[in-house]
């Protein structure tokens, strides 16, 4: 492996492909296939409207070996929100820290335009009864401060335990974006629970974050000190760890079943085969998933995994985040699936769960499936610091594209038309 500098990123490049390496690519059987036609899954990010939520469908029917692998974020954020819920009623009395009959929690919110994120927002404030409704949705906007409970975004939830009645409250919500423009930034979230807690602390029963890499921020900032109950979502192999020092539960969005599709379908799309082969149906390898652990939506295009909740009954399995799926961990024979090249860009290298979980996994899979991979880090805040780098597609057989903001498919699609 070795290290790519491009602009201010620099990214891991696996197998022998060097950085300025023009060869090959593009061809099958010989013949060669024009960059319209070649593979390409969206994964992470779905095409979609940052606004309404809208599948972007002319972009997922670019051709007809385009999909998008993620997971199912509404299954996942009902489950954070469940996690929460299951532990407020375990511990509510010792939770309610000032006994003024509030159980108040703070939640950070990743990216305000991105549909996991929304969900993940949604799903808590669903579970905890804090959510409002607007035009049949639940509201997903950050509420600011909200210490008297008198927002419009939220209202104040009840919870029942052991006979005693207690209001949940969200004291506060803010997206956590850097002054240059990056999302989902765990330092962002560091300084915004240093603020809260300056401004509230002693009303913080609770820290939420829509994944774990701001929650640890938070947890490490301050959370962890003072004991104070942190949910995150993704299964960071350090937030799993920190579990046992009191980091109380986190989200698997089976990331290893996730890698392993957004690859997998390159695969099956470049070797003309059923595209479940190795998915539904065992290749020739042995290579299958289990029914339970994913689904496909064929009126969406898109593969997604199940979700898991990780907490201290069973964090100890679920240490190492980067760990291949057992049942699709066979190589193939390079004889029969050749080496083909893939261009796979990640939209920050600076994210916590795409750099230390999703990439290691693709760099395991990839070899497994014979792709010569060439991952790009982009800087988290505009798409012309990723497209840029694709200034020649014919060099590639398939690629994987993980957008900076969900809206913008036709950046990608157009460079290959």
């Amino acid at each position: 492996m070795k290290l790519c500098s491009m602009g201010a990123a620099s990214v891991a490049v696996t197998s022998l492909v060097g950085c300025g390496d023009k060869s090959g690519g593009g061809s099958k059987g010989g013949a060669a296939v024009a960059n319209n036609e070649k593979p390409v899954v969206f994964y992470n990010r779905q095409p979609s409207n940052s606004t309404t939520g809208e599948l972007d469908m002319t972009t997922l029917k670019f051709n007809k070996n385009t999909y998008y692998v993620g997971f199912d974020a509404v299954q996942g954020g009902d489950a954070q929100g469940q996690m929460v819920l299951d532990y407020i009623k375990k511990h509510a009395a010792e939770l309610d820290r000032n006994k003024d009959g509030i159980i108040g929690y703070v939640l950070a919110i990743g990216d305000i335009g991105h549909n996991d994120s929304i969900a993940r927002t949604r799903g808590v404030r669903k579970a905890l009864g804090t959510a409002v409704e607007k035009d049949g949705k639940v509201v997903s906007d950050p509420v600011g401060v909200n210490t008297d409970g008198k927002s419009s975004v939220v209202k104040d939830g009840k919870v029942d335990v052991d006979g005693k009645s207690y209001t949940i409250r969200e004291l506060a919500s803010k997206e956590m974006k850097n002054n240059a423009g990056a999302t989902w930034d765990a330092a962002t979230a560091g300084d915004a629970i240093t603020a809260w807690v300056s401004s509230f602390g002693g009303q913080i029963d609770i820290v939420v974050s829509n994944n774990d890499g701001m929650g640890m921020s938070m947890f490490n900032k301050w959370s962890k000190g003072e004991k104070i109950p942190t949910f995150g979502y993704d299964a960071n192999s350090d937030a799993v760890a920190a579990i046992a020092e009191g980091f109380s539960g986190t989200i698997s969005q089976h990331p290893d079943v996730q890698a392993y599709l957004t690859l997998r379908l390159l695969r099956n799309a470049l070797d003309g085969v059923d595209i479940n082969t190795g998915i539904s149906k065992a290749d020739d390898a042995g290579n299958v998933l289990e029914e339970k652990d994913y689904v496909y939506k064929e009126d969406q295009r898109s593969y997604y995994a199940m979700n898991l909740p990780v907490t201290a009954d069973n964090y100890k399995t679920f240490l190492d985040a980067t760990a291949v799926y057992e049942k699709a961990s066979k190589q193939l024979d390079a004889s029969k699936h050749p080496e083909k090249k893939v261009w796979l860009n990640i939209y920050n290298s600076a994210d916590n769960f795409l750099s230390a979980t999703y990439q290691p996994l693709l760099q395991k899979y990839d070899k497994l499936l014979n792709l010569k991979v060439e991952y790009i880090g982009g800087d988290g805040q505009t798409e012309s610091n990723i497209t840029n780098r694709l200034g020649n597609p014919s060099e590639y057989d398939a690629f994987a594209i993980n957008m900076v903001k969900t809206d913008n498919g036709s950046s990608y699609t157009a460079l290959l038309k």
